[in-house]
């Protein structure tokens, strides 16, 4: 196996001088540039009336059951201030892991550089969500639960699942997309088709699971707040009940 075949990183299409424009760039930008134009054209013919298209059902059916997810693993939070980066995540990485089975094309989640990029987001985002719903001090209070003496054991935790955020998705992705061209080399019948649709299978469920997890870090640094808020709105309502 050539050192090409290792990561889409090092398939070059073009250089000018320091800067290399490879697979990973460019199969990047073209699952963004789809991502958009699907967007527009599903959002351009959005009716509240009369008969949907299917692409708007097949919307509202991603977009609701988005939403379900995200409520459920927030433990009832609000999604809409979740859902676009959630979102977003989930359908990048879905498409695309989808993709890898079109012949030539190189998945940008097959690449470190991706999968690192991706959790350096979910970890800034856990930040950005904590401090926006506990504040500043409320949110880093919490590195010092149970005790002080847990702060660098906390730190190294934040850090650690960031890391095996991005080690996860890289793993799985590259090793099934390099074992499937390994098949469809050696044996070319239906056993590397087998293997592409457990691929399909596999790129779906890891994009789910990067989702998920996502929501869970974001939802540890908000809950906090959340189940606070809770309890004094059911110690308010008992007030006014008893009154």
């Amino acid at each position: 196996m050539q050192l090409q075949d290792i990561s889409p990183d090092q398939v070059v299409y073009y250089t000018i001088g320091p800067f290399h424009l490879n697979a990973t760039i460019v199969f990047t930008w073209g699952i963004m540039a789809l991502l958009v134009i699907v967007s527009l054209l599903v959002t351009s013919r959005l009716t509240t009336g009369g008969k949907m298209g299917r692409l708007q059902n097949l919307l509202e059916i991603i977009v609701k059951g988005m939403r379900d997810q995200i409520r459920e693993v927030s433990g009832g939070q609000e999604p809409g201030i979740y859902l676009p980066f959630i979102g977003t995540l989930f359908l990048f990485i879905l498409v695309s892991n989808i993709l890898a089975v079109v012949p030539g094309f190189e998945p940008p989640t097959a690449s470190l550089s991706t999968t690192a990029a991706l959790a350096i987001c979910v970890f800034l985002s856990v930040f950005i969500y904590g401090i926006a719903k506990q504040g500043l001090l409320g949110y880093f209070v919490h590195y010092l639960k149970p005790t002080p003496i847990m702060l660098p054991f906390n730190v190294i935790g934040e850090f650690s699942r960031t890391l095996a955020l991005a080690v996860r998705l890289f793993g799985n992705m590259m090793s099934g997309v390099k074992i499937a061209g390994i098949l469809m080399a050696v044996v070319p019948l239906i056993f590397p088709v087998v293997m592409q649709v457990l691929g399909l299978l596999t790129g779906v469920i890891q994009a789910y699971i990067f989702a998920v997890l996502a929501m869970v870090y974001i939802a540890s640094a908000t809950r906090t707040h959340v189940e606070a808020q809770q309890k004094a709105d059911a110690h308010e309502q008992g007030e006014s009940d008893n009154g």
